[in-house]
């Protein structure tokens, strides 16, 4: 199974490390979608999306990325950070628009110092824990499972 993930993490590196937790322990490539901004997916098995939430959806580098390279009828997984809440919805229109399966979406909060929450040094610090990126991990090899 050739598998990537497209993520952007652009704040704290909350995303970044859950990306790179996956990455660490299974055979991904990975792409960050602010830096690269088209990219053939075709020979992909399994494409991942990665992304803080931002204003309640994915970061726009991720949802562009995502329309312009995103073929159609492939399997997705999802995978957030969030302050706020987990919210999935920017990125299953687009996947949605393309006739893509979403075969999983893993959520965890993270650190947070957006708007007035920086006034107070934050929320959720230590966050990602590495309790939440092992769970990363393993709802990755659950994937693996799937297909």
């Amino acid at each position: 199974m050739k598998s990537i993930i497209i993520y952007a993490s652009v704040h704290h590196g909350n995303t970044k490390k859950i990306v790179d937790a996956i990455a660490k322990e299974n055979e991904i490539e990975t792409v960050d979608a602010t830096q690269i901004k088209e990219k053939d997916l075709s020979e992909y098995d399994v494409i991942g999306f990665a992304s803080g939430i931002y204003y309640g959806k994915f970061h726009q580098s991720i949802l562009n990325f995502a329309s312009v390279n995103l073929p159609e009828k492939k399997k997705v997984f999802l995978i957030c950070t969030y302050g706020g809440r987990a919210v999935f919805h920017s990125m299953e229109e687009v996947v949605g628009s393309r006739q893509c399966e979403v075969i999983g979406k893993y959520s965890c909060i993270g650190y947070d110092t957006f708007g007035p929450f920086k006034l107070i040094g934050g929320i959720s610090k230590g966050h990602p824990s590495e309790k939440e990126l092992q769970a990363a991990v393993e709802f990755y090899r659950g994937l693996k499972i799937i297909i």
